[in-house]
């Protein structure tokens, strides 16, 4: 069975979706067969991986609708065992019509169930808010991975979000669990990126990863060509970084 994570901070520019996408790119390179669901209807997860969203027929819109299977919308990646669940910016609507389903809590975790023993892990980037979408891919979802930028307010948000989280585990999914807490647009050569780094470790002590993502331009670059760090420019600090990552992760769900 797929691990499941949904990467998820309910403030948006903290590198959710670059991490959603690069982690998923190294797991993949690492030899797991990753799924990626993009749950943002921002849509920039497809994007990231190549996908343009005027091209393909059915996403996670009809997906959540009932109008076809999980396994209908997944698409191939370039990078070998890496695939994609797309959407579009539909998808905003459509959580406004999961609102009045039954089980609308639970649309994305049998969507998931259904496909969990094809893949080594699925990857949910959710959107930056605590929505509708956000609860499903925390219910969906075994471990919760949370992307911190180190700058100020950094910690905005995410107390609630670790409610939202308890509540979730205690009410629907209680093998719910907190994978890491990962440091974001680091500048080791700023005294605030340190301070914040500081702080985010002593609330989260020994979860928060080893691993910091640095503030980098190829890492800013490679979504615009559609393509994950690792194919856009591997030497870069980012690729490093996030090939260190998915290391920690693969440590840590074992």
């Amino acid at each position: 069975m797929a691990k499941v994570i949904t990467v998820t901070n309910q403030k948006g520019g903290v590198g959710k979706t670059t991490t959603s996408v690069n982690l998923a790119f190294y797991l993949a390179k690492a030899g797991n067969k990753t799924l990626v669901i993009d749950f943002d209807p921002q849509g920039n997860a497809s994007a990231g991986l190549g996908v343009d969203h005027r091209e393909v027929d059915k996403t996670m819109c009809d997906v959540m609708l009932g109008e076809c299977e999980l396994k209908d919308i997944i698409i191939s990646n370039k990078t070998k065992k890496l695939f994609i669940a797309p959407t579009i910016p539909e998808l905003a609507n459509v959580e406004v019509q999961m609102a009045e389903m039954e089980n609308k809590f639970l649309l994305l975790k049998h969507a998931v169930n259904s496909v969990a023993e094809d893949y080594d892990y699925i990857i949910i980037d959710s959107p930056p808010s605590l929505s509708l979408l956000t609860v499903n891919g925390m219910i969906a979802s075994e471990y919760i991975l949370i992307p911190v930028q180190t700058e100020f307010y950094a910690m905005q948000g995410v107390a609630q979000l670790l409610e939202s989280m308890n509540l979730v585990k205690k009410a629907m999914n209680p093998d719910l669990k907190l994978l890491g807490v990962l440091a974001t647009m680091y500048d080791r050569r700023t005294a605030l990126s340190s301070q914040v780094l500081a702080e985010v470790k002593k609330y989260f002590k020994d979860k928060v990863f080893e691993t910091t993502i640095p503030r980098n331009v190829r890492l800013a670059e490679a979504p615009s060509h559609g393509v994950p760090i690792g194919q856009y420019d591997r030497f870069s600090k980012g690729a490093r970084a996030y090939k260190e990552l998915a290391e920690e992760v693969m440590e840590r769900t074992k």
